[in-house]
């Protein structure tokens, strides 16, 4: 699946935040980019431009695209609940968001690359689909081959990140997906309202 590939500082930068995760290039310029950066006079934006700036730095976090994204939000449409929860409740159940929740891979990009090679096993089989949607009770483990891969290990003893609807035994380098998180247990800065604005006009 095409994904991006492009220069990540600079859409943490377009944002204000670093999307990606940590990122000390951003830090040392936090203003947005372009040739006058932060001296740069910027008008109010529009009611549009906030919109869709928020469905863009939902699709750059999750790294999925508009098409995607977009049938993404149908389902959440079709399903009960509140739209904007529900749309970042699918993007959460994502397995490669998982397997970056589960802190098997420091971004998920690398969560992906993780997935797509062939590493990850759900439920006892290997699935190399990034965007497999798990259902709660499922167990996501790193392939027997695959354990004494050095950027899992890495990533793992850096990781100090612990959610309520996530389990993960670090003996068997396992881990359950609980339950279908709530948004407050979500800790991404994404308004989902503007999102369900953009799409519904």
């Amino acid at each position: 699946m095409a994904r991006y590939t492009g220069p990540k500082t600079k859409i943490a930068r377009k944002f204000g935040e670093a999307i990606f995760g940590e990122d000390k290039s951003f830090e040392k310029r936090n203003y947005p980019p372009g040739q006058h950066g932060n001296t740069r006079r910027r008008g109010k934006k529009s009611e549009y431009s906030v919109q869709l700036m928020e469905k863009q730095k939902a699709k750059y976090t999750y790294g999925i695209l508009e098409k995607q994204f977009r049938n993404m939000f149908k389902k959440a449409t079709a399903a009960t609940g509140i739209t904007g929860e529900v749309l970042l409740q699918l993007c959460e159940s994502r397995l490669d968001n998982v397997v970056f929740r589960m802190g098997l891979s420091n971004s998920r990009s690398g969560a992906r690359q993780l997935v797509s090679h062939r590493h990850i096993t759900v439920n006892g089989g290997i699935v190399n689909i990034p965007s497999y949607s798990l259902k709660p009770g499922d167990i996501v483990a790193v392939r027997e081959k695959s354990k004494s891969l050095e950027t899992i290990e890495r990533a793992l003893s850096n990781s100090s990140s612990v959610f309520e609807w996530i389990t993960w035994n670090s003996d068997q380098m396992q881990g359950t997906y609980v339950s279908v998180p709530a948004r407050i247990q979500i800790p991404e800065n994404i308004n989902e309202q503007f999102i369900v604005e953009l799409y519904s006009k």
